[in-house]
């Protein structure tokens, strides 16, 4: 997926040297040698990341990251503070400051693509998520920036896994003036353990013995009561290597041992903020959403919403020229089902299809019942590799079980696919939607049961 980012640093040697590193990867660069030219550039356009340097004359790095995160149009930009600092006060300062990282002087580049990677998903996930609360309700930025606001980060319910129970005693005198903290000692029965929901951050110690504490990280962001609970490890210096394997699979941030209390601290005080502060914006989202624009059968978005969130989506994947893909599903010989075991049956299989289709697409991904048995998913910043992938796991997910229909039967399905993506000059809703229909239309007389890509 790529981004546009701003690299801010008063020292033209390590401005092209990380442009030429972010450039290689397809990442759009832009630079400012300065803070306020940083912030003049950030209330022009659309930024997604900034690797903000610390040290620079007249305005630091930490003055420029609290007034951006001081300004609703700027407060959601993640961002990496880049320092030769490592004193942990220094990390404590950036933290409280509002920096979501930061990486050390001199740069590692697997550290450095694999924080920007994750910085950039949180961007678009949110942005996502942001977009779909202004589509149902029009909400204002202030409002959200209220919310956020208005949501603390003490008083976390939080989870240390670890098999030194020293260590762990220790994490939990750390936390516990502020926080609710539990010490599990069985790793393997961590996840188990935070699928209640009860937990607002799991600590997971990289020191596990002979249980690997990234199989850990996995379970928890394979499970959906899990997938967006924020998770910490606690490592070593020699565990670098597998932090960023770590990252990769979905853990959120680290802290090297030995253990600094007050870093401690404002990495957790940041990461239960960041994940109430997502929680909030869902609930938001489904409370807001007005039933004019949800369906009643399968609690889809319907076609009315679907058809303003797309044009919204498509200019600004042309504005920015990025990726945009959209799956058209339809369920086949669905008329035999009303027709052979009545409409009851016909609404139970439309609802287990709508479930079984939120389970296999991704969180930024839009979901919508385009009418009768047809369904419609528009996928953000998705090439045709990437679109593909998402459709044959739906299809596969709707043939290879059966579905009950209220104790009566058990009925095979299957669906055709047809893919589109956004890849031609001025392409509007109504093209795409007609590519996708054709790649459909395909599939159906090809034997049904299958996925096919329109090609522009």
């Amino acid at each position: 997926m790529t981004a546009r980012v701003l690299i801010v640093d008063d020292i033209p040697t390590n401005v092209r040297l990380l442009e030429a590193r972010l450039t290689a990867e397809y990442y759009d660069v832009l630079t400012a040698s300065s803070g306020p030219a940083a912030l003049a550039i950030c209330e022009r356009g659309d930024i997604d990341l900034i690797l903000l340097d610390v040290m620079m004359p007249d305005m630091d790095g930490f003055e420029v990251c609290r007034r951006l995160k001081a300004d609703p149009r700027t407060a959601f930009v993640p961002v990496l503070m880049v320092t030769a600092l490592d004193q942990p006060s220094d990390r404590v300062r950036g933290l409280e400051c509002g920096a979501d990282d930061f990486l050390t002087k001199p740069v590692d580049d697997v550290q450095l693509m694999s924080r920007v990677k994750s910085l950039v998903r949180l961007k678009g996930l949110t942005d996502e998520l942001r977009s779909r609360a202004r589509t149902g309700q029009e909400i204002a930025m202030e409002d959200a920036m209220r919310a956020m606001a208005s949501i603390g980060a003490t008083n976390g319910r939080i989870l240390v896994v670890d098999v030194d129970i020293r260590q762990a005693e220790r994490v939990r005198t750390y936390l516990t003036p502020q926080h609710h903290v539990d010490v599990l000692t069985e790793p393997s029965e961590a996840a188990l353990a935070v699928s209640a929901g009860e937990y607002e951050l799991a600590v997971v110690s990289m020191s596990l013995g002979d249980f690997d504490p990234l199989r850990i990280a996995s379970q928890m962001r394979t499970a959906e009561a899990t997938r967006s609970l924020p998770i910490l490890l606690l490592a070593e210096e020699n565990d670098r290597a597998r932090i960023v394997r770590g990252l990769e699979l979905g853990v959120n941030d680290f802290v090297i041992r030995p253990l600094e209390r007050n870093e401690l601290l404002a990495r957790v005080r940041t990461q239960i903020r960041r994940f109430r502060y997502a929680a909030a914006l869902r609930q938001s989202v489904n409370n807001t959403l007005a039933l004019a624009v949800t369906d009643d059968l399968t609690g889809l978005y319907n076609r009315r919403y679907f058809d303003r969130h797309l044009t919204l989506m498509l200019q600004k994947a042309q504005q920015q020229q990025r990726d945009l893909s959209l799956m058209l599903i339809d369920l086949d010989f669905f008329k035999s089902v009303n027709d052979t075991h009545g409409h009851d049956a016909g609404d139970a299989v439309l609802r287990e299809f709508a479930d079984r289709l939120r389970r296999n697409i991704r969180g930024v991904d839009l979901a919508c019942r385009f009418g009768g048995e047809e369904f419609v998913v528009l996928m953000p910043d998705t090439d045709l590799r990437q679109a593909e992938g998402v459709a044959e796991r739906v299809r596969s997910a709707i043939a290879e079980r059966r579905f009950d229909v209220s104790g009566k039967a058990l009925l095979q399905l299957t669906v055709s696919v047809g893919l589109a993506r956004n890849e031609i000059v001025g392409d509007g809703p109504d093209q795409l939607l007609k590519r996708a229909d054709v790649a459909l239309y395909r599939a159906k007389h090809g034997g049904r049961n299958r996925v096919v890509f329109d090609a522009a």
